[in-house]
């Protein structure tokens, strides 16, 4: 069963005293499973991001302590700063990750408001997928008026807190609010102008989001408001949907900003927040000098943003992840304030385990040594599916020059699609070189089980059953995966840069080597397999895809000879 993962992302109202921020941050790996991934502090704003990830209930325990520890350090009668906020932790989202719906977040969203709210004495309005009337949905609403409007929002019947004292006492005076909620993944994202207008970096704020600005009777801003027949404000929608900002000035960089919540990445990603943002600035004589991220960002959209600014480049959208990571950040300029450190802001990254050792992660030279050393493995198999990344690295890096070639500019696209495709069997191949070592491992583990009484050596033997299968398997997808490679070596044979055409065939040799030497490790792992229907149509199956590859590798032999 897959673990169930949320993300909490508690903003805390103090961006200046580092002292506090790290106390009031650190306190969440205080509890086991709790992983912090990131503390985002700003000064102007005086409000400071904490990221932190793990299983539902050791999240909302681990939240809990971090509001309690806010509320004795921070002192909000105190505070002030640009940002809208009303609380020492102004808002406390849970965020699905893995394992768990939305609706089941809310849960946990609302069991943490209950304790905030009765067991620390801070009043609790829960928004979002959380809320429990429409209107406290939208997290504006709630806090609308902010600390300084506290006193007379608590007692309002209309706006009694969900959760917590419904009163303006010493103890909230001092702690102010938390809003806690259960959200979608949302990107806080700040554009950066040539501007220190904060009226004009409004204007386009208004232009882009989605609620909008007001309608007036003169079209102006200046002009009278245009009320609806229940006398609500007429709003003219702006060009996204799924974005809320604002803008303010930053004294901290000298600059006015546009301060977006993309409130859902797949309807509005961030890179076309940003390119509309470039272009209503334009119109207004304004210029977008870069961009910052706040917290953390999902992989896949840097590299969506990556693969939008390729093809405006008409370039090949088959290149590695840290290349494509490289164009997102120098077309959004996301380094324009500060460095944009890919393995503190991407959330994959963060999250990946750096103490797990990885053969993909050894220099060629300490992966030359590992294999020649006195252990078993890595062996033939994760050696035949590196040999096959080897060979499907040259048969892409033909598909990009081609993409690349001057003359051919009316063709990048379809080059772009094989490299792409090229990309895709690389990676597989890569995961397959650790995969096929780690399926040799769970042998020796199952080896290793205890035998001393008939229960123990049945357990023995079915864990060997099954280890041995998947040890079987983990090659016979080296060989399919490596063979079905051959394909964008021979397109690049018969349609690529001919002067590339000896790295192609180079490519398919490397395919085939890894298809035959995964083929020896299918055999002689499968001899050992008890089940012997498994056995023969893994067999039966595997010799298909060899002679698929010879097929493949003889087709490349004649062309290279025909043609050098």
């Amino acid at each position: 069963m897959q673990k169930q993962l949320i993300e909490c992302v508690p903003n805390i109202s103090e961006g200046i005293n580092i002292e506090k921020i790290n106390a009031i941050a650190n306190i969440v790996e205080t509890v086991e499973g709790i992983k912090l991934l990131d503390v985002d502090p700003g000064a102007a704003t005086n409000r400071t991001v904490i990221t932190f990830v793990g299983e539902p209930n050791q999240v909302i325990k681990a939240a809990y302590l971090l509001i309690k520890k806010a509320s004795e350090l921070i002192d909000m009668s105190k505070h002030t700063g640009e940002h809208p906020r009303f609380g020492a932790t102004d808002v406390c989202p849970l965020v699905p990750i893995s394992g768990i719906s939305l609706e089941e977040t809310a849960k946990y969203a609302r069991k943490l408001g209950e304790m905030v709210g009765n067991d620390l004495g801070i009043p609790v309005y829960l928004y979002e997928k959380a809320a429990t009337e429409k209107k406290r949905e939208n997290l504006a609403n709630c806090r609308s008026g902010e600390y300084e409007g506290l006193k007379n929002k608590l007692i309002d019947p209309e706006w009694k807190p969900d959760f917590g004292p419904a009163m303006f006492n010493e103890t909230v005076k001092k702690s102010g609010v938390t809003a806690i909620s259960a959200r979608d993944f949302l990107i806080a994202y700040n554009v950066n102008l040539n501007s220190t207008s904060t009226r004009r970096a409004n204007a386009i704020a208004f232009d882009i989001r989605e609620n909008g600005r007001a309608k007036t009777e003169n079209g102006k801003s200046t002009g009278k408001k245009v009320l609806d027949k229940e006398g609500n404000i007429v709003r003219i929608p702006g060009k996204l949907k799924a974005v809320k900002g604002i803008g303010w000035f930053i004294e901290e960089y000298g600059i006015a900003q546009i301060s977006y919540n993309l409130t859902n990445i797949s309807i509005t990603s961030m890179h076309e927040a940003f390119d509309e943002t470039c272009k209503s600035a334009t119109k207004r004589g304004l210029r977008v000098t870069g961009s910052e991220l706040i917290g953390l960002i999902p992989l896949q959209a840097m590299l969506d943003a990556g693969d939008f600014y390729l093809k405006k480049q008409q370039r090949s959208l088959g290149i590695s992840h840290s290349e494509k990571i490289k164009i997102a950040v120098k077309s959004l300029g996301l380094d324009d304030l500060k460095p944009f450190n890919p393995n503190e802001k991407i959330i994959e990254y963060v999250l990946k385990n750096k103490n797990k050792k990885q053969l993909v992660d050894l220099t060629l030279t300490d992966f030359a040594e590992e294999t020649a050393g006195e252990s078993m493995a890595p062996g033939g198999g994760s050696i035949s599916a590196y040999v096959g990344t080897l060979g499907v690295s040259l048969g892409t890096m033909v598909a990009n020059l081609s993409a690349h070639k001057s003359g051919w500019d009316n063709r990048w696209e379809e080059f772009s699609k094989w490299a792409e495709k090229g990309q895709a069997y690389k990676n597989k191949l890569l995961a397959l070189v650790d995969e096929d070592t780690d399926a040799f491992n769970q042998i020796i583990a199952g080896f290793r089980m205890p035998k001393t009484n008939d229960t123990e050596k049945k357990m023995r033997a079915e864990a060997i059953e099954n280890a041995t299968k998947y040890a079987t398997e983990v090659p016979f997808m080296v060989m399919e995966t490596a063979q079905q490679s051959m394909e964008v070596m021979l397109a690049m044979a018969k349609d690529g840069l001919q002067n590339s055409l000896s790295d192609a065939g180079v490519g398919a040799l490397c395919a085939k080597a890894a298809v035959q030497g995964a083929y020896f490790n299918v055999r002689i792992n499968a001899k050992d397999i008890k089940d012997r229907n498994f056995a023969d149509d893994i067999l039966k199956r595997a010799k298909v895809v060899f002679e698929k590859a010879t097929a493949s590798e003889n087709e490349m032999i004649a062309l290279i000879d025909s043609s050098i």
